[in-house]
């Protein structure tokens, strides 16, 4: 692998050389960052970077069109979609650090070493005796790096992309079939049946606490606190786990006088 990655290097300009080394090293580092980061919203932002970095490495490559769909669909949709849902649940939860299987850090470390090996290996061995070519010839084939694209797509490989699209369309209604709950027709309760349970004896009919008053957090998922300093569990919508909050998190605040 290492006499191709030598022979490859020089077949490609300087330039191209110079931007895959910063920008892999850029990757690496950031894929790396995003397993080390105890924050999950910078654990999400490290994995930003290194889907930058593959998207100017795709342009580099002569690929634009692969480069925009990375930056556009996976940096700029997904991962904000990340991110308003880590900010949602809240970004000062701490996970837990016990582990539910003993040992299965080392395991993981070890099975992910062997499996980059793997790779690495296989790829060596595919790559053995190959000539490292652009895309120029292909793009010129078709006029363009995205009309080579949709001309394959929509020919050679036109029986495998509707089937992914099915695939991906029975996933959809999947997810929504299996969301969807059913409830009898004596269980949809009217308005005034509603406002007769709300008040009658035992229940609790007056406003909830809304999450953040006299807390600590700004979470949703942690509970208000009362004037007397107990948390309020009305204040916590019932899909939310309960978050585990540290020893400084849950100690009473006290202002100096």
């Amino acid at each position: 692998m290492i006499e191709y990655a030598a022979a490859a290097a020089s077949q490609v300009s300087t330039g191209e050389e110079w931007g895959f080394w910063i920008l892999g090293t850029l990757a690496v580092i950031g894929g790396l960052g995003m397993v080390i980061a105890r924050n999950a919203v910078h654990s999400a932002l490290w994995l930003v970077v290194t889907m930058l970095c593959l998207g100017f490495i795709y342009v580099i490559n002569q690929a634009p069109f692969l480069g925009a769909v990375q930056i556009i669909v996976y940096t700029g949709a997904i991962m904000m979609l990340f991110l308003f849902v880590l900010m949602l649940v809240g970004r000062d939860a701490s996970d837990s650090l016990i582990e539910t299987l003993r040992g299965q850090r080392i395991a993981a470390i070890l099975l992910g070493v062997a499996f980059g090996v793997l790779v690495a290996t296989g790829l060596g061995r595919s790559f053995d005796g190959a000539t490292a070519v652009g895309l120029t010839e292909a793009n010129n084939a078709y006029g363009g790096n995205v009309q080579g694209i949709a001309r394959l797509l929509f020919t050679k490989y036109v029986f495998a992309f509707e089937i992914t699209s099915a695939l991906l369309i029975t996933a959809a209604v999947g997810a929504m079939v299996m969301a969807h709950v059913e409830r009898a027709k004596e269980d949809i309760a009217d308005q005034v049946t509603r406002m007769k349970a709300r008040f009658r004896p035992g229940s609790y009919p007056g406003a909830k606490a809304g999450p953040g008053v006299y807390a600590n957090t700004m979470s949703v998922a942690a509970p208000a606190r009362l004037p007397d300093g107990n948390g309020s569990e009305r204040s916590i919508s019932a899909i939310l786990p309960v978050r585990e909050l540290s020893a400084s998190e849950a100690a009473l605040k006290r202002t100096e006088k």
